[in-house]
């Protein structure tokens, strides 16, 4: 005969283990931490598993609670979205998009207009922070990330082309007293470091050994997107990626300074879930994004042969 436990016991379980603590728990809950340990007694007693440790006033999941635990938030994460595509049922879809900050700033959202022309009935959600996914909680769509690795149990991986990194600079500073015309002139300048970046100054000056860089100077910054800032701004010369350039290279803000091949990276990818990779608003996003990808791909060729006459 099949054992049936309590879903409310279910339900006080999932968030103790989710937030390891009863209290905080019960607080998610909105009920008393007493009546979330009775539900997890009343659970433990039906499964006849020990589900926690009780260690004063913390709680540990057993070996047997982090199996049940893994297998339960997942349940719910699939509760969670398809309680959201049944509200969305005959309205507009919401997508929810999570990016590392400089992707979300300097590509994805000056294009969000020409998405939502192609597909007016999706909206988009977009949040942006450096911390993966954590797609069991079941809130996010469509994970952009920046170095991925491998995918994740459960995940797919769609790997961005590869990025071409070059040096950049504001026209003033190319044409200005110490003009940038080839790569021994970088010599001259404050070079402007972005820290986060699979590839950087260091790996350009073992490319140009005979170029003498002081690679430690310059100011750092932990994200691109400010330093492509500070070099339209003409605080030195950033090396970056074209791809999150390529507005401020289009409107002129920035130059390659000398012509270049670039160095050559596999930067960005999109992660979803394996269950969610064809639904029809994931399937739209993905579709759409890797051909904006590819036109910006086939116009990088004219920044490389740098500025113009």
């Amino acid at each position: 005969m099949r054992k049936r436990v309590s879903i409310k016991a279910v339900q006080a379980f999932e968030a103790a283990a989710r937030l390891g603590s009863f209290a905080l728990a019960a607080e998610d809950l909105a009920v008393t931490p007493s009546a979330v340990s009775h539900q997890i007694r009343i659970l433990e007693d039906q499964l006849g598993v020990r589900l926690f440790h009780r260690v004063h006033r913390s709680v540990v999941l057993t070996d047997g609670g982090r199996v049940y635990a893994a297998e339960v938030t997942a349940a719910f994460a699939r509760i969670e979205a398809a309680t959201q595509n049944a509200a969305m049922a005959g309205g507009s879809a919401i997508l929810t998009v999570h990016s590392t900050p400089s992707f979300a700033t300097q590509w994805l959202m000056p294009r969000l207009a020409r998405f939502q022309e192609q597909h007016p009935g999706i909206d988009i959600r977009l949040q942006a922070s450096v911390t993966p996914v954590d797609f069991a909680a079941g809130v996010v769509d469509v994970d952009i990330r920046y170095n991925p690795g491998p995918a994740a149990v459960g995940t797919v991986l769609v790997p961005f082309p590869e990025d071409t990194i070059v040096p950049m600079c504001s026209p003033g500073l190319a044409r200005g007293l110490k003009p940038i015309r080839r790569p021994a002139d970088l010599s001259h300048h404050t070079l402007i470091h972005s820290e986060v970046n699979i590839l950087g100054w260091r790996d350009w000056a073992r490319l140009h050994r005979r170029v003498p860089l002081d690679l430690e100077r310059g100011p750092r910054f932990d994200r691109s997107f400010m330093a492509i800032s500070a070099a339209v701004d003409g605080l030195g010369v950033c090396i970056d990626s074209l791809l999150l350039a390529e507005r401020e290279l289009l409107s002129g803000r920035l130059v390659v300074p000398f012509a270049t091949p670039g160095l050559k990276a596999q930067g960005h990818g999109l992660v979803t879930l394996k269950s969610a990779a064809d639904q029809a608003k994931i399937r739209a996003f993905r579709e759409w994004l890797f051909s904006e990808l590819k036109k910006g791909r086939q116009g990088e060729e004219r920044f490389l042969k740098g500025p113009a006459d």
